[in-house]
């Protein structure tokens, strides 16, 4: 802690107020002494009464009071989700809002896409400094082991949404369940299950529902669960300490917990570790690391050296400093973000759903604390995998639950996912399929749609106009399946308007042959397309007596297709695209989401699709796979993850992730030696040259 007296100078004849009321306030008013006029202690979980000899107040309060500065008392991992709670309260009443570091929290951090300026660790080196050392100890949460949501106090708020779900409601539950962990932390190290019994206890806990008799252990329990299910290990991190394990160091897992030894094991069982000699947990031994547990582990070792590794600056270096165990200190998946800048995303983070994709993105991205290896500490990814899941899941995961919403909400029971585009978007959207209809990947494109749809010269005249990039011969032949003579003399189109029609008359009865074994049930049909203007959809719905309703990523010259009478309702409307970073990186979508299969040129008399010549390399296909699977995988975290309630969609977070494929470092060397294809104009374009 700083000499708080020098930090809070400026304040000395304003009034102040401090948030948190931990037993670290308690150091902290001692401190200040009579120096300051201190209005009262904030929370976010308690509201009124008096501790330390102070009172309790409101935020509310607090401005009415004309508190000029909050001193925020906590853990940095703690002190965003505080801002974030208290922040635009704050700056809208010009009261400064500090840690006691001296950071100020409403402060927009800066955004960064290395940590050249960051002093940090590698590998080498933390495995060097520890094997010097007889015995290891080690904190687990954050540093072994990290979740899939922002800040520890969103599992309350998925218990309670989880709880809302089985009929249960407890007023306040999140405030109720915090507060009492903090009564009981101040003299205690307690037991989940002590938690919710304390909280139980109190007037007007009680909860109410079909199952209203719910018990401590039976909410200790759920908690647990929802933890489980966010635990992931930090996989480089884990990789050390097993080397060390492997070399014969005794390993301590050092933990503040209010969880269960086999509770712990099961959670420590999910993620791999196995590479421990044992588990010293804080409500085992009734005492955490700021409190005696270092100090019961100074015993244990029996005078041998010790090295202590760990994430939090006060519970894992200054506590074991205290007690004569050396601190090395790695950088939590949290902070790592945090030092970034949140990557941009800070100010779109607005509830839980957001918060948990963050979550899972910082799993993802800062999973590993040696983030000091490349050159100029350049933040990076190293798997197509991770760009899928990382910058693309994201958008795509929000279309696909919009995708849904409409479908259920029009009770739709045909949905066609046009191929190519509709092989990954069809298994997404089966994942969350609450309208519980049959869909089919229709296969088509733009050209098999285009061959068997030509009816007359303006066809071929609207057609002539998408310019072809390459000779006439070749259009026709890439375009319409027409092979010429090169010594014609015909040299527009049109000239071969009989060709083209008398062609399109057999694609057109071979393609109706396909459609005729499709099951269709009654009414219109959902028609996906990705990016489009509506080609496909337009020349398709001349096959088939069924209204297309046509459900886009993004509509291509909207204002004039809407005149050919195509309906469609795109994701991002006309206002949204125009000032997004879609419009620029839809065609690196488009490549991420594309089949195995090359495209579908038209049918035979069986209604059996034919296709293009592969012209991608396997290594390709592999990549696209790869960097699918992360989308894929994204979807169904996110989907377990996030109560069905709290689900939202939210573009300008989605957008901020997605244009992070320009800034952080890409690794994979297939991701970067793809294409992207664009047969029916003819283009191949470097990926490189798009991001």
């Amino acid at each position: 802690m700083h000499n708080l007296s020098q930090l809070l100078r400026m304040y000395q004849h304003h009034t102040i107020a401090l948030y948190g009321l931990g037993i670290e306030t308690k150091k902290v008013l001692k401190e200040l002494g009579d120096k300051f006029h201190v209005a009262g202690l904030l929370d976010g979980y308690r509201q009124t009464g008096h501790l330390y000899g102070t009172p309790v107040i409101s935020i509310e309060q607090a401005v009415a009071d004309g508190v000029k500065m909050i001193l925020v008392v906590a853990r940095p991992g703690s002190c965003k989700a505080i801002a974030k709670r208290i922040g635009k309260i704050c700056l809208a009443n010009r009261i400064d809002l500090m840690d006691i570091r001296g950071n100020n929290l409403c402060e927009e951090a800066k955004v960064i896409y290395d940590f050249r300026n960051i002093r940090g660790m590698t590998r080498k080196h933390l495995l060097d400094t520890a094997e010097t050392y007889d015995v290891i100890s080690v904190d687990l949460f954050d540093t072994l082991i990290m979740r899939r949501t922002l800040f520890p106090e969103d599992i309350c708020e998925i218990v309670d949404y989880r709880l809302k779900e089985k009929g249960i409601v407890i007023r306040d539950f999140c405030k109720r369940r915090l507060a009492s962990e903090k009564v009981l932390s101040q003299t205690s190290a307690p037991q989940l299950v002590e938690i919710y019994s304390h909280m139980l206890k109190q007037p007007d806990a009680a909860a109410s529902g079909s199952t209203a008799g719910v018990c401590a252990q039976e909410l200790a329990e759920l908690e647990w669960s929802v933890d489980y299910e966010l635990a992931v290990p930090r996989l480089e991190m884990c990789d050390v300490i097993k080397k060390l394990y492997q070399k014969g160091k005794t390993v301590y897992i050092v933990s503040d917990t209010y969880y269960t030894g086999p509770q712990i094991e099961k959670i420590l069982g999910k993620c791999g570790i196995d590479f421990y000699s044992q588990l010293m947990l804080s409500c085992q031994y009734q005492t955490g690391k700021t409190q005696r547990l270092f100090g019961i582990v100074n015993k244990k070792i029996c005078g041998q050296t010790c090295i202590h590794i760990g994430d939090d600056s006060v519970a894992d270096v200054k506590s074991a400093q205290k007690n004569k165990i050396v601190p090395y200190k790695i950088y939590s998946g949290t902070e790592l973000l945090e030092m970034a800048g949140y990557l941009g995303m800070w100010n779109s983070l607005e509830n839980l759903s957001d918060r948990i994709r963050a979550g899972m993105f910082s799993a993802v991205l800062f999973n590993s604390p040696f983030q000091f290896e490349l050159e100029n500490h350049k933040i990076a990814v190293n798997h197509a995998y991770d760009t899928g899941y990382l910058f693309f899941a994201p958008m795509i995961s929000d279309f696909v639950i919009w995708l849904d919403g409409q479908i259920k909400s029009r009770n739709l029971r045909n949905v066609w996912f046009s191929s190519r585009d509709g092989y990954l978007i069809r298994k997404l959207y089966d994942l969350v399929n609450t309208a519980d209809v049959e869909t089919v990947y229709f296969l088509t494109s733009r050209m098999a749609a285009i061959r068997a749809g030509m009816e007359d010269e303006r066809d071929i005249r609207y057609v002539g106009e998408m310019k072809f990039s390459g000779t006439l011969e070749k259009q026709l032949t890439e375009r319409f399946g027409i092979r010429t003579d090169h010594t014609d003399r015909k040299n527009r189109l049109l000239d071969y308007k009989n060709e083209i029609l008398e062609q399109a008359s057999v694609h057109r009865k071979n393609y109706m042959t396909y459609i005729g074994s499709l099951k269709v049930e009654e009414g219109e049909i959902a028609f996906f397309d990705f990016v489009a203007k509506g080609t496909g959809q337009m020349y398709i719905s001349r096959l088939t007596d069924r209204h297309l309703k046509g459900f886009y990523f993004l509509w291509l010259e909207e204002e004039d297709m809407k005149k050919k009478g195509l309906d469609i309702l795109p994701f991002y409307k006309k206002e949204e695209k125009e000032n997004s970073v879609v419009f620029d990186d839809y065609y690196i979508l488009e490549t991420m989401l594309t089949a195995p299969e090359p495209s579908v040129l038209g049918f035979d008399s069986q209604g059996k699709a034919c296709y293009a010549k592969e012209t991608r390399k396997k290594e390709d296909i592999a990549c696209m796979m790869s960097a699918q699977n992360g989308i894929e995988d994204y979807l169904r975290t996110y989907k377990a993850i996030c109560p069905q309630q709290a689900v939202t969609i939210n573009k300008k977070l989605d957008e901020i992730l997605l244009s992070l494929i320009h800034k952080i470092v890409i690794l994979d060397q297939d991701f970067l030696n793809l294409q992207v294809e664009d047969p029916f104009f003819n283009r191949m374009t470097d990926i490189t040259d798009l991001i």
